[in-house]
C-alpha cells in the first residue's frame, strides 16, 4: 500500500515536471528530463545524505516506468488542451504531500534524530521543485518567493512525528500528515497566503 501511495505522489511530480515544461516551451525531451528529475530528486538527495546505497530509483523499474508513462500522457493531452496554471500547482501539491511524508518514514526508520527527520522531509519533498523550476530558467524558486510550500512541509513533516510518536496506525501516519501538508498548500494558494520579506518593501 505505502508503494503505491508513494506512486501517487510521484507520478504527480512528474505531470509537474512535464506542465512546467510545457510552460516553459520546451521541447518533448524537455518534458521527460523535467519529469524524472521533478520525481527523483528529493528521494536521491535524502537517499545520499542517508548513505542508503543503491539509490532507490536504479533498482525499481515499476517507479521509472510511471514516471515515463505519465510524462509520455501528460504531453498527449498537452497536445489537444490547454491546463490552467493551477493544475500544475495541484498537482505539484499532491507530489509535495506524498513524497514529504514518505521522506518522513524513511528518516525515521534510519533512526535519525527528530530535527533530521524534519529536515530529511522537508528536502525529499522540495528539492525536485527547485531543480525543476532552476532547469526552466525560473530563479529563485517558488520554494524561496514568500510561498508557503517548505513550511507545509515541515507541518506534514511535524505531524509524521508526532503520530508516530503516538503509536498511530500506519494508515493514519501516512494519510493525514500528507492531506495537512495538501490542505495548508493549497489554502495558501486559493487565499493568497505568503510569509512576511526578511526585508520592508520600498
Amino acid at each position: 500500500m505505502l508503494h503505491v501511495f508513494y506512486l501517487v505522489g510521484i507520478a504527480a511530480f512528474a505531470a509537474s515536471g512535464v506542465l512546467a515544461a510545457h510552460e516553459a516551451r520546451l521541447d518533448p525531451f524537455g518534458g521527460l528530463v523535467l519529469a524524472f528529475a521533478a520525481s527523483i530528486s528529493g528521494g536521491t538527495l535524502r537517499d545520499l545524505i542517508l548513505g542508503r546505497h543503491p539509490l532507490y530509483w536504479t533498482h525499481d523499474w515499476v517507479l521509472l516506468a510511471v514516471i515515463a508513462s505519465v510524462a509520455v500522457i501528460t504531453m498527449l493531452f498537452l497536445r489537444r488542451r490547454e491546463l490552467p496554471r493551477r493544475a500544475l500547482m495541484t498537482v505539484d501539491a499532491v507530489g509535495l504531500a506524498v513524497v514529504t511524508v514518505i521522506g518522513a518514514r524513511a528518516a525515521v526508520d534510519a533512526g535519525v534524530t527528530p530535527l533530521a527527520v524534519v529536515m530529511l522531509a522537508v528536502l525529499t519533498g522540495v528539492t525536485g521543485e527547485v531543480v525543476r523550476d532552476l532547469l526552466c530558467g525560473q530563479f529563485p524558486p517558488v520554494l524561496l518567493r514568500e510561498e508557503i510550500y517548505a513550511t507545509a512541509a515541515v507541518a506534514g513533516a511535524c505531524c509524521y512525528l508526532l503520530l508516530h510518536r503516538a503509536g498511530a496506525g500506519a494508515a493514519a501516519t501516512v494519510v493525514v500528515p500528507a492531506a495537512l501538508v495538501f490542505t495548508v498548500r493549497m489554502a495558501a494558494l486559493h487565499f493568497g497566503l505568503h510569509l512576511p520579506r526578511l526585508a520592508r518593501p520600498r
